[in-house]
């Protein structure tokens, strides 16, 4: 009876235990791009990393290519704790704040370099902002310079007039507008098909993204503009993460430190294989001439002083910093 007892009290601790193992912590996170993007592959270095280094307390499930939610929706699921975190394009938020379109004002911040230097003097004001709405910043990536895409060679402005060009923010629908195209807002996932079906005819956007979409099956000719470095953040729902265990807490930030060092790395060599592979798949890969550089600049420079303006003091720091 005794040996009965003792058996049952095992089987019932070793049930327990099990439990316990099964009982670690588990996030949903989503990303709007594709496996294949080097964004999405540090993602989810990045979910290993916390699995690691929180010894198997948190897992982070990556739902890709918006598979759980639509790009422009994952900032408010993040928010209002639909899910626990979630990678933005923050310049799709423009509207809500001028803050968050920095990223995508043309020439504002060129090169990598440029572009580090600007994360730096908005990353407190972000911090500020994404705490407002029970949001932390976990890290950001940039994304490589970007190029225009175009089925027939551009070598002067008019040669965008009434063209039907790809939009994903506020500031690129405000770039179309002043080079004469059309604004059309398309996301990345979907530019296939909007260029089959007609929907747009150009595209400003990285190389990878090119890559990601296939460009090549739907325009010849890319022009090298260099005209912005967008960022991809990761943010994490605060009250979510106040709920992990300090250790759990120093695992994420660990993990944090380590995508955003090797994301970076990551889209310097990620555009470069990337213009690679479009020049053999036959895209025309051209710089632009420096009248059509002029021109695009002129058209362009407005944006600027108009963030500024929107932008208010915060805005002027961050200028004193770039200058």
């Amino acid at each position: 009876m005794k040996f009965k007892f003792t058996l049952i009290a095992a089987s019932l601790g070793l049930v327990l235990s099990s439990g316990h193992v099964q009982a670690a912590t588990k996030w949903n996170m989503a990303t709007g791009f594709a496996d294949s993007n080097f964004q999405t592959v540090n993602v989810k270095a990045f979910a290993e990393d916390v699995k690691r280094l929180s010894g198997g307390e948190l897992e982070i499930v990556v739902h890709s290519a918006m598979s759980l939610y639509r790009q422009p929706e994952i900032k408010r699921a993040v928010s209002t704790g639909q899910i626990q975190i979630g990678e933005i394009l923050l310049s799709a938020y423009g509207n809500e704040d001028p803050m968050f379109e920095a990223d995508s004002i043309p020439f504002l911040a060129v090169g990598y370099d440029e572009v580090m230097t600007l994360y730096q003097a908005q990353k407190p004001f972000l911090e500020e902002r994404f705490n407002r709405t029970g949001t932390t910043l976990l890290y950001a990536v940039a994304w490589p310079g970007t190029a225009l895409y175009t089925k027939t060679p551009v070598t002067q402005l008019s040669d965008l007039e009434g063209v039907k060009m790809r939009a994903y923010n506020a500031a690129t629908a405000r770039l179309a507008e002043r080079l004469g195209a059309i604004p059309t807002t398309v996301e990345a996932v979907e530019v296939p098909q909007a260029f089959s079906t007609g929907m747009i005819q150009a595209m400003i956007t990285s190389p990878t993204t090119g890559v990601d979409t296939h460009s090549w099956e739907f325009i010849q000719h890319y022009l090298n503009l260099q005209a912005w470095h967008n960022k991809n953040f990761v943010i994490v729902n605060q009250k979510g993460f106040d709920r992990l265990d300090p250790k759990t807490q120093e695992a994420v930030r660990k993990a944090a430190a380590l995508a955003e060092e090797r994301g970076w790395a990551a889209s310097k060599q990620a555009g470069e294989a990337a213009v690679k592979t479009l020049a053999s798949k036959g895209v025309a890969i051209t710089e632009p001439s420096p009248e059509l550089m002029r021109e695009i600049k002129d058209a362009s420079r407005p944006m600027i002083d108009e963030w500024v303006k929107k932008s208010g003091p915060d805005g002027a720091a961050i200028m004193q910093k770039l200058e």
